[in-house]
């Protein structure tokens, strides 16, 4: 079984990733950085170049070929749970987990990014710090939906946030080999 991250850019899922595969030894796999190497570009160069559709659809191939692996740790795009192919093929053989950030925190961690030179395209048209309320707030059933565990991830350090994870993950294991 797959530990598949989801969640709102800068909600810490390639962090946290990194971590829970660490700690967990399994492979670590970032969709983001996997379309990076099939387009040659950088995601914010790729959309401004072809466009949010292109972008989806290479997404789209991407997840439907990892998800089926086993054993690793996915840290997905923030938009990947708009498509329910996405979910669908990603909960087969994953438990998902939604890394919940609040706004203002979300803005805090992009505006770091952009001082270490990290751009994220706009998703809407307007500026990326400006879009993600309305955004957040459009994605959030989304999130809801292709959930099975949450994990607040405000104030919590990324460790924290793994570290809780590999508890629920650990306690969800338990509980579905008893049940067998």
């Amino acid at each position: 079984m797959n530990i598949v991250l989801i969640g709102y850019r800068c909600s810490g899922k390639t962090t946290v990733g990194r971590l829970l595969a660490r700690n967990l030894k399994r492979i670590f796999l970032d969709t983001d950085r996997l379309i990076e190497e099939k387009t040659g570009l950088p995601i914010h160069s790729y959309v401004s170049q072809n466009g949010w559709r292109d972008f989806r659809a290479v997404e789209k191939e991407i997840v439907e070929a990892i998800a089926s692996r086993d054993a690793s740790v996915i840290a997905t795009g923030g938009g990947v749970v708009i498509d329910q192919e996405n979910v669908k093929n990603l909960r087969k053989n994953g438990w998902v987990v939604w890394l919940d950030t609040d706004a203002p925190d979300i803005k805090d961690r992009m505006k770091g990014e952009g001082k270490a030179g990290r751009l994220r395209p706009s998703l809407s048209g307007v500026d990326p710090l400006d879009e993600i309320d309305q955004i957040l707030n459009e994605r959030t059933p989304f999130y809801e939906h292709a959930r099975d565990y949450t994990v607040d991830t405000n104030r919590q350090t990324p460790e924290e946030v793994a570290q809780e994870i590999m508890m629920a993950f650990s306690r969800k294991h338990k509980n579905h080999r008893e049940g067998q």
